[in-house]
């Protein structure tokens, strides 16, 4: 066991932890900005070449819409680094640019925020799941379900649905109204209605400036390619195998930030993509550590590569994780439910 798992599973140790990860919550104002200007310029840059090629009949400029959801992506990164406060000093910059950036990610920032929010507070918590989170049911609830529930469970853990349709609805259907938030109050009304108008604006400049159909043939595959990544890079931070979680009375918020949050170590080019997210349990012990700033922990702390560690080849093992087994501590796929429910006694 390694001394980070170690001091991990006692509270004190986990404390410790928070303590010494304070001193790197610190952002450099001038790299934030940085980081802004290199992410939303090329952003623009490639969804334009896109555009124009296909408004001058050239389908071969699609080829730009891959790099543009990419950037995309790392946008959205941005936002929830801004979330978090992670980028700026101050709160009210913070949430500005956090709300600018959600126009170009279709993500109302304050409703978002607020819902993220809940999911750090309730990481690896059996009794506060299903805001923020993938839905995920215990063996015990599945095994509960009625026929006709357990299909759907099945169909919404469908890799087609999880990784398609999901992310599509996502981002451009449940994003504009607060779901979850419905009676929580102005704020997630506001965030959402704003978001829209302010998204209809950009949208109905650019067709008009190369038509309908230009429009939609580089939107829509840029939206749909970055939805899914991200949801992905969400669905690899806790759905995996080893993930930690426990109920109310047993839950610890470090141990679960630590070991219910993995390690995603992506290939360099995919890490600066995707905003170093995939130091996911270092970001769950500091949320305000900058994302640029991430790597900096693991190089002082190396004991932390390995907690949670899982490789781009491996990530794809955890589409079958399905199930948590109350049990043996761990996520199952539906096989082996079925394997086991065979094997109980009559």
């Amino acid at each position: 066991m390694s001394g980070a798992e170690a001091n991990a599973g006692r509270p004190e140790g986990a404390r410790s932890w928070t303590r010494v990860l304070a001193s790197y919550r610190q952002p450099d104002q001038i790299r934030s900005l940085f980081e802004i200007f290199v992410t939303v310029l090329p952003f623009i840059a490639f969804w334009a070449a896109a555009a124009v090629c296909v408004a001058h009949g050239s389908l071969w400029g699609l080829c730009f819409t891959v790099p543009a959801a990419g950037f995309l992506v790392r946008l959205f990164i941005l936002q929830h680094d801004c979330g978090h406060g992670a980028l700026f000093m101050r709160r009210g910059l913070n949430d500005w640019i956090g709300r600018l950036l959600g126009v170009f990610t279709l993500t109302p920032y304050d409703y978002w925020r607020r819902s993220h929010a809940v999911h750090h507070a309730s990481v690896g918590n059996l009794d506060r799941r299903g805001i923020g989170d993938v839905d995920t049911l215990t063996v015990a609830e599945y095994r509960a379900l009625s026929p006709w529930a357990r299909a759907r469970y099945r169909l919404y853990r469908h890799p087609l649905v999880m990784f398609g349709l999901g992310p599509a609805w996502l981002f451009v259907c449940q994003y504009r109204v607060p779901l979850g938030f419905m009676r929580a109050g102005a704020q997630p009304w506001i965030s959402t209605l704003s978001t829209n108008l302010a998204i209809a604006l950009p949208i109905a400049l650019l067709i008009w400036l190369i038509g309908f159909g230009p429009f939609l043939l580089v939107q829509v595959p840029i939206t749909l390619m970055a939805a899914t990544a991200g949801v992905w890079l969400f669905y690899v931070q806790h759905q995996f195998e080893e993930t930690h979680w426990t109920e109310q009375e047993d839950w610890d918020f470090q141990k679960s930030a630590l070991h219910g949050s993995s390690h995603y170590d992506l290939p360099r080019p995919l890490r600066w993509l995707s905003g170093n997210i995939g130091i996911h349990h270092v970001h769950h012990l500091a949320a305000r550590i900058p994302f640029y700033r991430l790597p900096e922990v693991l190089r002082d702390y190396p004991e932390l590569k390995q907690v949670g560690r899982i490789t781009f080849l491996e990530s794809f093992k955890c589409v079958r994780l399905v199930l948590w087994d109350e049990g043996d501590k761990c996520l199952i796929s539906f096989r082996a439910e079925r394997s086991a429910r065979g094997a109980l006694p009559a």
